[in-house]
């Protein structure tokens, strides 16, 4: 019943989980939005990188561009950020605190294996008229030859 919107859906999906992934990054190295509670200040190296990461491959997602990378690359990420922070506190993700890393992470790696979609700029770039080849052969001198 709903199959024929399932390209829409899934572009939704890979649109607001970018969002909300960029907006991860943008909290930690750009402090916006601003959080209640954090001193601010300067961050852990590996916060940077995770900051990065986050506001760079979640942009990527957002429009579709190389999508399939950021979101294996964010996939990995959100699995590392499981493992090593929330893991520790046991294996339960929703008594660890880790639903979000896990959902991320296989959300990422759903998107990874799908790619940008419709609604993308990887889809515009897949419409354009392939480039001419170099071989002297254009349709001009195609049709002097054959005169």
């Amino acid at each position: 019943m709903f199959k024929r919107f399932e390209p829409h859906a899934y572009a939704l999906l890979r649109i607001v989980a970018g969002f909300m992934f960029a907006m991860h990054g943008s909290q930690k190295l750009l402090g916006w939005p601003a959080s209640v509670g954090t001193s601010g200040g300067s961050l852990p190296p590996l916060m940077v990188v995770a900051g990065a990461i986050e506001l760079v491959a979640g942009l990527l997602i957002l429009f579709g561009l190389f999508a399939g990378l950021a979101a294996f690359l964010s996939s990995g990420q959100m699995a590392v950020a499981f493992f090593m922070v929330k893991f520790p506190n046991g294996w339960n993700p929703l008594l660890n605190q880790g639903e979000l890393a896990a959902l991320y992470a296989f959300a990422f790696l759903y998107i990874a294996t799908r790619g940008s979609g419709i609604w993308s700029l990887d889809a515009l770039r897949e419409k354009r008229p392939p480039a001419r080849e170099l071989t002297g052969y254009g349709p001009a001198l195609a049709d002097n030859r054959a005169a």
